[in-house]
């Protein structure tokens, strides 16, 4: 099982983000059959058997063991993956593109190349994991409390400038064999980790 896959096609983007598929899905972290996980989620073995059947079609879900039982054959599954991304690519024809309008302070713009990062990266893993390799990345995630707006305008200049200085001093045209690599740097307010109720 991965960790994350990326779902790029259309048709199994829908597939999963039906609600009783999207639970069947959380539900398959462990190996489990339709009698086992009709028992959980409170559905009728035949209703879950097909949701399953679905979901297997669309790479979602896959087979681990098949058993015997009585005269019966019970099929054991679990999720391909412990979490899930929708790429922006299941969504090509209206997947937002940061090209249209290249504002680095509006939030529209930052959800663009938002969008094109997780479309990217996740053409990226299904091309590594399909040639059993790994897709060499890097990613800084901090939070700041500016004491004011302009504060946090200087800070945005300054992260500016230093990138754009470490870009200036790496980025080589001419060299052969090399490759071209994006850097997405953004800043935006935190939004609050959502509390548990319990």
């Amino acid at each position: 099982m991965q960790d994350v896959a990326v779902i790029e096609d259309p048709a199994a983007a829908e597939v999963s983000l039906d609600p009783v598929r999207a639970r069947l899905l959380a539900e398959l972290a462990e190996p489990g059959s339709a009698t086992m996980l009709a028992a959980r989620v409170g559905l009728a073995r035949q209703k879950v058997n097909y949701h399953l059947k679905t979901l297997e079609q669309h790479g979602l879900v896959e087979l681990v063991e098949e058993r015997r039982k009585g005269n019966m054959t019970e099929r054991l599954l679990r999720a391909t993956a412990a979490s899930y991304v929708i790429s922006p690519a299941a969504l090509a024809a209206v997947a937002p593109d940061p090209a249209r309008a290249p504002d680095r302070l509006s939030a529209r713009w930052l959800l663009a190349v938002a969008a094109r990062l997780v479309r990217d990266v996740g053409a990226l893993l299904t091309g590594a994991t399909q040639a059993g390799k790994r897709v060499a990345t890097f990613a800084a995630d901090a939070e700041v409390r500016f004491a004011t707006a302009a504060d946090r305008a200087a800070f945005a200049e300054e992260l500016a400038t230093a990138v754009a200085t470490l870009v200036g001093k790496y980025h080589d045209d001419t060299a052969e064999g090399g490759r071209a690599h994006r850097v997405v740097v953004a800043v935006h307010p935190a939004v609050p980790a959502p509390t548990r109720e319990g």
